[in-house]
């Protein structure tokens, strides 16, 4: 899944494509805005892991699966 984060004082978005699923996304998200935890924690799924603090959060947009696409037929 596609995941962008906003954060405030940050002129760029945070872009990452995430293993999990839509509602474990959600799942992960709501814990870090409820205060079960401090930080919300997503890995890449290149491995590379992503840390923000949740009182600095303006919004996080989860996408659809995204495809890839490979040669040049017609769409």
């Amino acid at each position: 899944m596609e995941v962008k984060i906003g954060v405030q004082h940050a002129p760029r978005e945070i872009v990452l494509e995430s293993g999990l699923s839509a509602e474990e996304l959600e799942a992960v998200v709501a814990d870090a805005l409820t205060g079960k935890t401090q930080l919300l924690s997503l890995t890449d799924v290149k491995g590379r892991k992503v840390l923000i603090p949740t009182d600095r959060l303006s919004y996080v947009d989860i996408g659809e699966p995204s495809v890839r696409k490979v040669g040049f037929g017609a769409v």
